[in-house]
This record gives C-alpha cells, structure tokens and sequence, in this order.
C-alpha cells in the first residue's frame, strides 16, 4: 500500500512539473507568419493614449446597426428612470422593514444625479 501511494505521488509529481512544459521553441516558423496589425489604434495599458489620439478616427462611421436605437432609445431610458425607479427607492426607504431597503441602496440612491 505504501509503495502505490509514493507511485502515485511521483506521478502526480511529474505530472504537475510537466504539465506546461512544451518541446518546441517559442519562435519556431515566425518567419513564416504575416504581420498582422492590432485591432485597436491604441494599447488599452497606456493611458494617455485617449488623450493624445483619436479612436473614432479609427472606427467605420456607423459601425453597428444598434447604435441609432440606442440613441433614440437613451431619453425613454431617463424618462423611464425619472418616472419609474427613483419614487420606488423613494417609497422603498420610507418602509425599509417590508422592502428590504438596504444601507447600500441609500448610497447608490443618493450617488444619483
């Protein structure tokens, strides 16, 4: 019994310490591959980078058919938001004990513009 556990111990053992472990080289036929260039027109690390460039100059004018409905839709958002969401936080604050009303809820409440 002691020998199958250090067995299975040991393999377990290489098993992990090989795992990731590959035979080729990293670079192997990158001479043989293309350049292809990055999809965005800044790296997403840089911080700057919004400051000094133009992402929209990078972007197809147009470039999604939902963007028009997202813009006729944002004032039904707010209507929807103004008329709707903020008297239910009201009257949920005001009965804290039945709703559930949160400390939590206050703040994000309370953030609101």
């Amino acid at each position: 019994m002691r020998g199958t556990v250090t067995a299975v111990g040991i393999l377990v053992l290489v098993l992990v310490a090989t795992g990731c472990s590959t035979f080729r080289q990293q670079n192997q036929g990158a001479e043989d591959k293309e350049y292809t260039p990055p999809t965005s027109i800044y790296n997403i690390l840089d911080s700057t980078a919004l400051v000094y460039s133009d992402p929209s100059a990078g972007s197809p004018i147009n470039d999604h058919p939902l963007r028009w409905f997202g813009f006729v839709s944002h004032p039904l958002g707010h209507a929807f938001d103004y008329a709707i969401n903020r008297p239910m936080y009201t009257l949920a604050s005001g009965f804290s004990y039945l709703t559930g009303y949160t400390a939590e809820d206050n703040m994000v409440n309370a953030q609101r513009r």
